[in-house]
């Protein structure tokens, strides 16, 4: 049964999707963009899947090098379970598919599931801010000025934030005031339980083989990302430099982490058009690319999923 809480999220997410396809109508000529689409060259756009197939394909190897200290998931398995995660967001709102895939492998790998979402708040901390850094890398070569400037740098603040957030968490039974805590703590064993259980996934972090394995394997990931930006951009006649393209590929990124409506319908696009109009691009193209590239994810990432699904087997223990 749906909580009262995640009813409340839906409604807010679909309606902030909403707004968001609303303000981007508005903003771009919806009769050039087709005729954008019209002589898009297949061969990119191809190109662009095969980009954006690796991007996925890395983000499996991070969670398994993340989730190694905790136990070790063969690559096949852990490709499921973030395949289904992504199908899992491309249809409920608010990135529910993080709580769906820590579910789906600690379920079927004996794992528990809170520690294993801790492994996950850690991917979520290491992509903001490599998110963040690509952005401000982008905006410091295209010298841009204005509200993506102030968007990157509230995006930072957040950075510090959940960087200090996660080292408190990892190193919180060392801290003045621990042993008073941890004492009032026992008082509900079963909160005391699910904080420790949290508390051995966001420990990976605090090993420094595990943390840069997964900062290298990010930054390939948006590598392949950005440069499928670049190539659908190439099929619809957008000739995209590569700092116009990562800051596409990043700011598109910082909009889809607002809860939102499934896969992120909205704010994807939003986002493309508002950057594009701030760096001297065409809107019609900009918004068309913006197209391709989302039908793309969610066309790649909902089959995946479905074949994980179908692979896996949807039996889940109940205990």
């Amino acid at each position: 049964m749906i909580s009262v809480r995640g009813a409340v999220q839906a409604i807010v997410g679909i309606a902030i999707s909403v707004i968001a396809i609303a303000i981007v109508l508005g903003s771009v000529d919806l009769a050039k963009t087709a005729d954008v689409l019209r002589q898009t060259t297949p061969g990119w756009v191809v190109i662009a899947i095969g980009f954006l197939t690796i991007d996925v394909l890395l983000r499996a190897v991070r969670w398994q090098r993340l989730l190694a200290p905790v136990a070790w998931v063969p690559y096949r398995r852990i490709l499921r379970y973030v395949l289904i995660g992504y199908l899992a967001n491309n249809v409920l709102p608010a990135r529910l598919g993080e709580l769906v895939r820590s579910h789906f492998l600690g379920d079927r790998e004996g794992i528990s599931r809170t520690t294993t979402l801790g492994t996950v708040v850690v991917e979520r901390v290491i992509d903001t801010t490599m998110v963040v850094a690509i952005a401000a890398v982008a905006i410091l070569v295209l010298n841009v000025r204005g509200v993506i400037t102030n968007v990157v740098t509230i995006g930072a603040a957040v950075v510090a934030i959940l960087v200090v957030g996660l080292a408190v968490g990892v190193a919180a039974h060392r801290l003045p005031g621990a042993e008073a805590v941890a004492a009032r703590a026992a008082r509900w064993p079963r909160v005391g339980d699910v904080v420790t259980k949290l508390r051995s996934g966001l420990a990976v972090a605090g090993r420094p083989r595990t943390l840069a394995e997964a900062l290298a394997i990010s930054a390939l990931a948006w590598i392949a990302s950005l440069l499928a930006f670049a190539a659908v951009g190439q099929a619809v006649g957008l000739e995209l430099r590569v700092a116009e393209a990562a800051l596409l590929a990043s700011s598109v990124a910082l909009a889809s982490a607002i809860p939102s409506g499934p896969g992120y319908l909205g704010t994807f696009e939003l986002a493309a058009v508002k950057v594009a109009e701030a760096i001297g691009l065409p809107s019609d193209p900009a918004f068309a690319t913006a197209l391709l590239v989302h039908a793309s994810i969610l066309v790649l990432t909902s089959l995946g999923g479905i074949v994980a699904l179908a692979t896996l087997g949807r039996r889940l223990r109940v205990d």
